[in-house]
C-alpha cells in the first residue's frame, strides 16, 4: 500500500472491529496508522486498548486526519454522521461506506457536495475473516480507489466489484445468505438428532461436511453440478435424498428467498428517497 494518511473508522461495532482486526492480522497497515471514533465511549476505549490503535476526540477530528475514511455506522445514523463531518469532506478524500441500503447519492445529498465514494456490502462472515463483500464505486472513485477498497475487504475474506444497481441482489445472496446456510445446517442437524445422534455429534458432522464441501468446490474450481454428480451414484442413497429435495422444491425455495430478500432491500432503499 502506498503511504497514506491514517485509515479512519467512524463506528467500532462488529463490522468495524472485524475490519480493523483483519487489516492488522494481514499486516495491511500498523496500529499507529488506524484511528477510530465511536459515540459509545466505553466501546471506543475497549477497541483502542485491544488493538493499540489511535482514537479521535470526535467524528470531525477523525475526518480531518484520515484518508480513507470508513463509515461503519448503522444506516439510520448515516445522515447525522455525514452532516456532522461535511465541512471536512471534499473529493480529495476517499469515503467507503458499509451501511446496508444507503445509496451513494444519499451520502452526497447529506454532504451537499460531490465526493469520492465507494459503497460496500460485506456479510457477517467478516467476523471470522471469511466474508463475502461487494464493492461499488461512485462516479468520482478512481481505479486506485477501487484497488484500495478491494485490498481492504480481501483482508477479511473475498470481494468482488459490481455496479451499484446490483447491491440489492448482493444483499439477497451474500448479505442474507449466511442465514440460509445456518438454517440448512440446523435442519440437517435436526435430522441427525431424529435418527438417534446427539446434537453435538450431528452438528459436528454437518459443519464439517459443509466446510469440506466449500473447500472442495473452491479447490477444484468446477461447477457445483459436476461435483454433485460425482457424489451421486445411480440408484444410490444420495440420489434418493436429492429426489426428495427436488420434490420439495428446495431449488425454487432458495431462489425465491434470494428474490424476496432482494426486493425487500430495494424497498428499504426506496424509502430513503422519500
Amino acid at each position: 500500500m502506498k503511504k497514506r494518511k491514517t485509515i479512519g473508522f467512524i463506528g467500532t461495532g462488529n463490522m468495524g472491529e472485524a475490519l480493523i482486526a483483519g487489516l492488522l492480522k494481514a499486516k495491511f497497515t500498523t496500529p499507529e496508522r488506524i484511528m477510530v471514533f465511536d459515540t459509545d465511549g466505553e466501546r471506543l476505549r475497549f477497541i483502542q486498548k485491544k488493538y493499540g490503535i489511535k482514537k479521535a476526540s470526535d467524528n470531525r477530528h477523525l475526518s480531518r486526519q484520515c484518508d480513507p475514511l470508513l463509515l461503519c455506522v448503522k444506516p439510520q445514523s448515516m445522515k447525522e454522521v455525514v452532516e456532522e463531518i461535511a465541512d471536512s469532506l471534499d473529493p480529495s478524500k476517499l469515503l467507503i461506506s458499509i451501511a446496508a441500503g444507503v445509496p451513494l447519492y444519499a451520502i452526497e445529498t447529506y454532504a451537499r457536495k460531490r465526493l469520492r465514494l465507494i459503497r460496500t456490502m460485506p456479510n457477517i462472515n467478516v467476523l471470522v475473516q471469511e466474508g463475502a463483500s461487494a464493492i461499488a464505486p461512485g462516479n468520482l472513485a478512481t481505479d486506485e480507489d477501487l484497488k484500495l477498497a478491494k485490498a481492504i475487504f480481501d483482508c477479511v475474506g473475498k470481494s468482488i466489484i459490481v455496479h451499484e444497481h446490483l447491491m440489492d441482489a448482493v444483499t439477497g445472496i451474500s448479505g442474507s445468505g449466511p442465514a440460509y446456510v445456518f438454517l440448512i445446517i440446523e435442519a440437517l442437524t435436526d435430522a441427525g438428532v431424529h435418527l438417534g445422534m446427539t446434537r453435538a455429534q450431528a452438528l459436528t458432522l454437518v459443519t464439517q461436511t459443509v466446510m469440506g464441501s466449500v473447500k472442495h468446490l473452491s479447490n477444484k474450481g468446477e461447477h457445483p453440478a459436476l461435483l454433485r454428480e460425482k457424489v451421486t451414484s445411480p440408484g444410490g442413497t444420495t440420489a434418493a435424498g436429492l429426489y426428495k429435495l427436488e420434490e420439495g422444491g428446495l431449488r425454487k425455495i432458495l431462489i425465491d428467498a434470494v428474490i424476496a430478500a432482494t426486493q425487500r432491500s430495494k424497498e428499504l432503499g426506496d424509502k430513503m428517497k422519500q
